[in-house]
């Protein structure tokens, strides 16, 4: 068991979110992501699944330029391929590569990230999670 934890370690460590945001751009689609979502949300945690909706409506929005959308897409691809650096169904660890690339990708379209897409993501959060957030210490981490 030490020497599979110590692979994941040393992948985790090489680990470049953008290259892995270019390789699964393929596999990509709105159902996969939901189901994704809905499986792996609470463990994923609210701030990851926050910028996942937050990419989720930036890329819905007509004024992104289409580079911007190929990032999303991209990490949101990684988000759903099947197999990851770590897989996700190990406690813990398991989401953090998948946390990774999505924080990567929201820092790169963060000046597309306007109130509506914000709010959208607020309501689909509470909607999905039953869940009603005060989520200013993750929007403040946006704005900084």
């Amino acid at each position: 068991m030490k020497k599979k934890q110590k692979d994941y370690e040393n992948k985790l460590k090489n680990f470049d979110p953008e290259s892995s945001m270019q390789e699964t751009e393929n596999h990509y689609s709105d159902e996969k992501f939901w189901g994704k979502v809905m499986k792996y949300g609470k463990q994923a945690g609210k701030t990851t699944v926050y910028y996942s909706l937050l990419l989720f409506y930036v890329a819905k929005s007509p004024e992104v330029p289409k580079s911007s959308k190929m990032i999303i897409v991209g990490a949101l691809s990684y988000l759903i391929f099947p197999v990851d650096l770590i897989p996700d169904f190990i406690p813990a660890v398991g989401l953090v590569d998948d946390a990774s690339v999505i924080a990567a990708a929201v820092y790169k379209v963060i000046s597309y990230i306007d109130g509506d897409v914000k709010n959208k993501a607020k309501q689909k959060l509470a909607k999905f999670f039953d869940v009603d957030t005060d989520y200013a210490d993750i929007d403040e981490k946006l704005s900084n």
